[in-house]
């Protein structure tokens, strides 16, 4: 299948790519590496990155309310929600590009990642360096649009960031590691708002960095057959046939400190009604995980945009609440 499946030969879709997917029938061929080493053909990363700021831009704008610090109070800040969009899919795209640099060998090794740009040779490892760049300075010019603080803020989740790849190598805790630079967006919210961090913030980065734990185990499911041959820890190895009762643990755990978050920040309580839905959608991904099952896994990993989409839509309802 030399059109779905990329390869030296033969330019397509990697193996693990959804097909019918805008990227491939509006970009040139020659172009499709590119968009696979960014995942642009795979959304749900940048969506899952997204979340937290975007949770973090709402509950500013609700404990801004009635202050003169926030112009759209109770409301998020919408030039903030399109800014950390747009840097959203440049960092995710640049974290991916950067990830498969340094983890080109070991793709080359699993079924589902060897088909992907460098190890299949369709980009060379300079051509990924540029594009990594070119991604970076995206990211930058949207982080350059906030106060001073987040600019700095910001700067520092890239020490997390440049560590993770590594981890998978040390640690049966790799999904720490992308829990904490995948969370990192709780803090900017807020502090693109008030010019600092506080509370509230913490406690939705602690609730977030669980969140997402629990779903890159998921996720980590799909290739533990693979990872255990090349020496590839996971928290999904580690879990095994326990995977369920650690989900709970961690979901509960993320709902518990994301409340705390909201308390803190003093929101309506009907905002809590997204809350209790995210609650439901997590409840239904444990009842019918099947970890032997990788189709299934990556489906509800891909579910869990849902999850950002109820907390975040319980915010907004807040908001309204607010104004009424």
């Amino acid at each position: 299948m030399p059109d779905t499946i990329q390869s030296r030969e033969h330019q397509g879709r990697v193996a693990d790519a959804p097909s019918g997917h805008w990227v491939y029938s509006a970009l040139p061929r020659r172009h499709w590496p590119y968009a696979q080493l960014a995942r642009w053909d795979r959304p749900i990363g940048w969506w899952l990155l997204l979340w937290p700021c975007w949770w973090s831009a709402a509950l500013a704008g609700l404990a801004a309310y009635g202050s003169a610090r926030a112009a759209f109070a109770p409301f998020p800040h919408p030039g903030h929600l399109a800014l950390f969009m747009i840097g959203a899919i440049a960092m995710r795209g640049a974290g991916c590009t950067y990830n498969d640099l340094v983890d080109q060998n070991i793709d080359g090794q699993v079924a589902r990642t060897r088909s992907r740009p460098l190890p299949s040779g369709q980009v060379s490892r300079r051509q990924a360096k540029l594009f990594l760049t070119a991604q970076a300075l995206v990211g930058l010019l949207v982080l350059v649009q906030f106060n001073l603080f987040t600019i700095g803020f910001g700067i520092l989740s890239l020490a997390v960031v440049a560590i993770y790849p590594f981890m998978k190598r040390v640690t049966d805790w790799p999904q720490l590691t992308l829990g904490l630079a995948f969370s990192w967006g709780a803090w900017m919210g807020w502090a693109a708002i008030f010019g600092e961090v506080g509370l509230a913030p913490a406690l939705l980065y602690a609730g977030a960095i669980l969140w997402t734990i629990g779903y890159d185990t998921i996720y980590a499911h799909q290739d533990k057959d693979d990872d255990a041959l090349v020496g590839v820890r996971s928290t999904a190895r580690l879990f095994g046939a326990r995977t369920k009762p650690w989900l709970v643990a961690l979901y509960a755990g993320c709902l518990s400190l994301v409340a705390a978050a909201f308390i803190a920040a003093g929101v309506p309580v009907l905002a809590y009604l997204g809350l209790l839905a995210a609650a439901v959608h997590m409840g239904r991904q444990i009842r019918i995980l099947n970890i032997d099952d990788a189709e299934q896994c990556l489906r509800l990993f891909k579910s869990n945009t849902g999850v950002g989409w109820l907390i975040f839509l319980g915010l907004l309802v807040g908001a309204f609440a607010e104004i009424v």
